[in-house]
This record gives C-alpha cells, structure tokens and sequence, in this order.
C-alpha cells in the first residue's frame, strides 16, 4: 500500500462497515456522535488488540504560533496520566507539525526494550520520531476530522504487538475513534450553560499553551480573575478540568 491511501484505506473500511462504531463512512451525515466514556472503552479495546499498556486521544490546538496537543482523554480517565502532561507539553512540538501535513504514523522508543525499537522500525510507512514521553515506547497516529480538525491517538507500552498487516486496520479505526468524537457537539450543544465572551478568551489563550499568568497579563486581568473564568468554562463544559474544557471546546467548534 502506497503512503498516501492510508485515508482511502480507512474510509473503505468504514464504508465496509467494519468500523468500532458500526456502520459509519467520513462523509456520513447520520452518525451518531458517542460519549467521552464510550470513545474511551473504544480506544481500550483498540489497545487491548495490540498489547498497548496505555493510551490518550489528542486535539491539536488551532493556533499556528504555539500549536501544541490538547488531551481529550487517556487510559487514566477521568484523570489525567502523567505521560500526557509530557505528550501535551513541549515534547508534542515535533509531532503536532508534522500532524498538520501528514497521517504517517511515528513511533519511539526509550525504555530499553529492544524488541520495541525491532518490532517500530520493521514497520513500512511509519518512521521514528524524539520520545513524546520519556521512558517509554510507543506509536502515534494522526487523525483528521470534520471542519479540519486534526489529533492524535497514541498508545503506550513495552510489549506492543503491530504486525505489518494490522497497522492500516488499526489506523482506521483511530480515524473513526477521531472523527466521532469530533462530532460530539450536537448532542453536548442544546445541554451546555452559556459561555461568555471572557471565558472563551481564557479557554482560547490556554488551547494555545498560555499559562494563568500569560492570560491574566494579555487581558488585562488578574491572575485569580483568569483563573475563575478558566473554573467556570469547566463546569459549565461539563469537564474534570481545563485541559479536558479545551479539548471539549474544540469539539464543539466554541473556539478555533
């Protein structure tokens, strides 16, 4: 298979009715959007399928000067693991340009497991990339929806089992795992409190990687004034916490 059908694969495999999520193609109208939970236990039995100990989905943030990932959820939810706090930090800087203009997989490896960089580097159409957290291995797909999102799905572990033949297969069902919860924002939509102006500025500034200081110091507020708005965007989003109200937002096409 050439480099560039990996999106044509994966749309035949949903057209085939072969996707997690049941009959479903990228250019459905009628698919139903799922739940944060639904799409999790989905993502874990995709990590089940190939042995991965961990593993997160990721918006990437709209903002072309600081771009970075924004958790939707990992294998730690409701909480947040610690290997997406670096994923999300400045070691994701590599893989959001290069998610931007490719679906090519990347993979890594740094936990001393030599069966893990063996197993990575046999792989056609996938290349290697810095660690995104320090002291594992692992494999990162981009993903692209609707409205020209685009993420990652990562999985994590030292046992990860991808045969050659499973890779495109398991890519397309990222790709269905991506795009239904990117369509989450008609059914969270009618059921959401009001957001005002300041707290989208302040979700916006924070999808961009500012901190509370930054954005107290850009709209001229303060630090707890910053912070109180960051509070109530989350609750009024329904989310476990800031990073999880921006990757909400994102969905929900409430900032860009």
């Amino acid at each position: 298979m050439k480099h560039a059908d990996i999106k044509d694969a994966a749309e035949a495999l949903f057209n085939e009715q072969r996707s997690p999520f049941g009959a479903f193609s990228l250019s459905s109208e009628t698919h139903h959007a799922v739940t944060i939970p639904d799409a999790v236990r989905r993502c874990r039995w995709i990590s089940v399928d190939i042995n991965a100990s961990a593993f997160g989905l990721y918006f990437v943030s709209p903002s072309p000067e600081r771009a970075r990932l924004v958790p939707c959820f990992d294998s730690d939810y409701p909480g947040i693991a610690v290997a997406t706090k670096f994923i999300s930090g400045a070691n994701g800087e590599e893989i959001v340009r290069h998610t931007h203009n490719s679906t090519e997989p990347r993979w890594w490896t740094d936990d001393g497991v030599a069966a893990m960089a063996e197993m990575f580097g046999n792989l056609a159409w996938t290349a290697q990339i810095s660690p995104l957290a320090p002291g594992t291995s692992g494999i990162a797909f981009p993903v692209h929806a609707d409205r020209g999102q685009c993420g990652l799905v990562v999985f994590l572990g030292s046992e990860i089992a991808l045969p050659q033949d499973a890779l495109y297969e398991i890519h397309a069902r990222c790709f269905s795992l991506f795009a239904a919860v990117a369509r989450i924002r008609p059914s969270d939509a009618g059921r959401m409190r009001a957001i005002s102006k300041r707290e989208l500025e302040c979700l916006k500034l924070t999808a961009n990687g500012n901190t509370s200081e930054e954005i107290a110091r850009l709209l001229k507020l303060s630090v707890h004034t910053a912070n109180q708005y960051l509070t109530q965007s989350t609750q009024k989003l329904n989310a476990v916490n800031r990073n999880q109200a921006v990757a909400k937002a994102l969905r929900l096409g409430l900032i860009e």
